[in-house]
């Protein structure tokens, strides 16, 4: 069966965005966690689609919009990949590779499918909606060297106690490190 891995960038103190939901703190949004050749399918909250729509798109319209080869990289491989948006308001997506559910329970039902693993790119509410619903096998987090101290913290929306095992540990860029753990409910 695929995997459902969520994997997203963090500060060291655990928020994913600023009070004002300020991302200036993450300089690239390459694939720092390495997996593009393990996924054919993206996930993301209703919420998030429509900004990391435009992002990609902007560089895709001129790569002079990236930040590094890496998001050049990443803005093709979103292109022609598979998405999935979890959303009860989100009426139409732009992209014609992404797909809109109503139901978290149809992700369920896409895990079954053959396939690569799928990639749960965000934001907070997915994460810990698929989390509370037991459907996160990995998490793989990059630690940004900076604390915050307020935001929008990753796991706060998570209902019950989730036992971790670390699966790696490895750099990803100047002074950035990327944590793999399995998630198993405890």
């Amino acid at each position: 069966m695929r995997k459902i891995i969520a994997a997203l960038q963090v500060s060291l103190d655990g928020f994913i965005e600023g009070v004002d939901g300020e991302l200036d703190w993450i300089d690239t949004w390459d694939d720092s966690f390495g997996l593009m050749p393990q996924i054919d399918t993206c996930l993301l909250g209703g919420g998030m689609y429509p900004g990391y729509e435009q992002y990609w798109s902007a560089i895709l319209a001129s790569e002079d919009n990236a930040a590094g080869p890496g998001e050049a990289d990443y803005a093709r491989f979103a292109a022609r990949t598979p998405h999935i948006v979890l959303s009860r308001t989100l009426e139409r997506a732009a992209w014609s590779n992404t797909r809109i559910v109503r139901d978290i329970e149809d992700i369920r039902i896409l895990k079954q499918l053959p396939g690569k693993d799928m990639h749960a790119v965000g934001g907070a509410s997915l994460v810990a909606s698929l989390m509370n619903r037991g459907l996160v096998d990995e998490l793989r987090l990059v630690i940004r060297p900076v604390i915050l101290g307020a935001g929008k913290a990753l796991f706060s929306g998570v209902q019950e106690r989730h036992a971790l095992t670390l699966l790696g540990n490895r750099p990803a860029g100047a002074n950035l490190v990327c944590l793999s753990y399995a998630v198993g409910a405890s």
